[in-house]
C-alpha cells in the first residue's frame, strides 16, 4: 500500500472578532482531510486561534469556549474606561495564559508569526520570535476596546488595523499551499447554511448586546460600542480586498462579516460548525 503524501499549508488567519472561531473549525476540517500546517500567520484572534493550534493547546480552548454561556461571558468583561481602552482583558488572557503557558515562538513545532501595530510610528510589527502570550495579547488588543500591549518599548494595538489578513509573501516558499481565511467577507455565503445559526438560544444575544450598551453607551441611535465596531470591520474589509488583489493565496475561505456581531463570543459552536462546513466544501470543490 503506498502511503499518500499530505500535502502542506501555511495558513493565514485573519481578523474579525468572535468570527474567529470558525478558524477552529477551519483547522479541524483541514487536519481530518490529512493537510499539514507548517507555518501560520494570524492577526487578532487570527493571531490567538493560531497561537493556540501551533502550542497544542487549541483543543482546550475549543472546549472552553464550547462551554460558554451568557454569563461567562459578562464575568470575563473587566471594564477599565482609562484612556487607552474600555477593557482590561486580563481576565481572559490569564486564562489563555494557564493554557499556553510560559513559552517561545521560536519553540513551537510549527513556525507562528503575529501581527501587531505600532499606532505612533504607524507601522505593522511581525511578532516572530519572544513570548507568544505577549505575542498575542498584542494582536488582540482592539483600539478603545482593549488596552494596549507594552512590548520591546511600543504600545502595541491589534493587528488587524493594518494587516487584517497577514499574508507574507514569503510565507509559503516550503509549502505545497497557501490557505487564507477572510472573517471579513462581503460575500453572500451565508444564506444556505442559515440553519447552523438557528438553534442559538433566544435573548443570549440580546443580553450581551444590553449589557455593552448599557455600559458604555449613551442614547444616540448608534452607540459608542456599535460606531467602534462598524467602523473597524469597514476597515478592515476594505484593506483585506487590497492584500487579496496583491497578494492571492491558493485557497480562499470566505467568513460572512454578516454571520455575527464581533462580540458574540457565546455562538462557539455555531461558528466552529460553519467553518468547518465551509472548508469542507472548498477541499471538496478544489479536488475535483
Amino acid at each position: 500500500m503506498i502511503n499518500k503524501k499530505k500535502k502542506t499549508v501555511s495558513l493565514v488567519l485573519g481578523s474579525g472578532g468572535a468570527r474567529g472561531y470558525a478558524h477552529i473549525g477551519v483547522i479541524k476540517e483541514l487536519i481530518s482531510n490529512d493537510y499539514e500546517i507548517k507555518s501560520i500567520s494570524g492577526s487578532s484572534i487570527g493571531a490567538l486561534i493560531g497561537g493556540l493550534y501551533a502550542a497544542g493547546k487549541l483543543e482546550e480552548y475549543e472546549e472552553w469556549v464550547l462551554n460558554f454561556d451568557v454569563f461567562d461571558i459578562l464575568k470575563l468583561v473587566d471594564f477599565s474606561f482609562n484612556r487607552s481602552g474600555m477593557i482590561n482583558g486580563e481576565k481572559v488572557f490569564n486564562k489563555i495564559e494557564e493554557m499556553i503557558g510560559d513559552v517561545n515562538i521560536e519553540d513551537l513545532p510549527i513556525s507562528f508569526t503575529a501581527t501587531a501595530t505600532d499606532i505612533t510610528n504607524r507601522k505593522q510589527i511581525w511578532l516572530q520570535k519572544g513570548s507568544l502570550k505577549d505575542a498575542i495579547r498584542a494582536s488582540i488588543a482592539i483600539p478603545t476596546v482593549f488596552t494596549p500591549k507594552k512590548l520591546n518599548d511600543k504600545e502595541l494595538f491589534d493587528g488587524g488595523i493594518l494587516n487584517p489578513l497577514p499574508i507574507i509573501p514569503t510565507i509559503s516558499e516550503f509549502t505545497d499551499l497557501l490557505i487564507a481565511v477572510d472573517l471579513n467577507s462581503s460575500t453572500n455565503v451565508l444564506s444556505k447554511h442559515k440553519h447552523i445559526f438557528e438553534k442559538e438560544k433566544k435573548g443570549i444575544k440580546e443580553n450581551i448586546s444590553n449589557f455593552f450598551k448599557l455600559n458604555i453607551s449613551k442614547k444616540e441611535e448608534l452607540s459608542y460600542f456599535e460606531i467602534i465596531n462598524k467602523s473597524i470591520e469597514t476597515m478592515q474589509e476594505v484593506i483585506s480586498r487590497y492584500q487579496l488583489a496583491s497578494h492571492q493565496p491558493d485557497i480562499m475561505i470566505n467568513i460572512p462579516n454578516k454571520c455575527c456581531e464581533f462580540y458574540d463570543f457565546q455562538k462557539a459552536k455555531e461558528l466552529i460548525t460553519y467553518g468547518s462546513t465551509i472548508t469542507k466544501e472548498i477541499l471538496e470543490d478544489t479536488d475535483k
